[in-house]
């Protein structure tokens, strides 16, 4: 699997927050996306996942088979809201969304143990902490199957147990073949990935 862009441009309100970026991505690679506020990685990383129009260039995944046919059908977003129903609880949420993503490798009992939330899932979301509200949507990426993780500030609430046991989850996805394109202010502790610098915005 192989994910490409090419000389991509992206809008916010009408003006273009940047152009000309360019990366192809082979599995077990990730690409760590830096740069200030207002650069556009956030954008980026939207209009990779089809969540915003592209404002120019083109995006393709090469080789990802009937399972995968698009970007879209590939990959799993973690954006700054975590997604989750506040009133439902952390059990029923997660298996809402591996029905709606397909099963993975992980029931949802066993992906709240990986990220350290073992015994909670019958707790209501809105129950939980900010950091236990994130591992909650981390626990999103296990209890389904996607081969191309976007990531925007995952690590935004964790503290340094969870950060450390996160940057093993995407360490592992990359080796398994996985492809990871993450937005972030803080170091993720991916020894694999390499870097894009966005721009100051305008």
């Amino acid at each position: 699997m192989r994910l490409i862009a090419e000389n991509l441009g992206g809008e916010r309100g009408g003006e273009m927050v940047f152009s000309s970026i360019g990366f192809a991505l082979e599995a077990g690679q990730a690409l760590v996306v830096t740069g200030p506020n207002g650069s556009g990685k956030s954008t980026l990383l939207r209009v990779v996942a089809g969540l915003l129009p592209k404002a120019e260039g083109r995006l393709l995944l090469e080789d990802g088979g009937d399972e995968f046919p698009s970007i879209a059908s590939a990959c799993h977003y973690l954006g700054h809201q975590n997604a989750m129903k506040t009133a439902l609880s952390v059990t029923e949420n997660l298996r809402f969304w591996r029905e709606f993503h397909g099963e993975g490798r992980l029931d949802v009992e066993e992906a709240l143990e990986t990220v350290g939330l073992g015994g909670i899932g019958h707790l209501p979301f809105g129950y939980l902490s900010t950091g236990q509200r994130r591992r909650a949507a981390i626990a999103k990426l296990l209890v389904s199957h996607r081969p191309l993780w976007l990531l925007d500030e995952p690590t935004a609430g964790l503290d340094k147990a969870s950060e450390g046991r996160f940057a093993g989850l995407m360490t592992r996805h990359c080796a398994e073949g996985g492809v990871i394109v993450a937005a972030t202010h803080l170091p993720l502790g991916l020894e694999v990935a390499t870097e894009l610098k966005m721009g100051e915005a305008g």
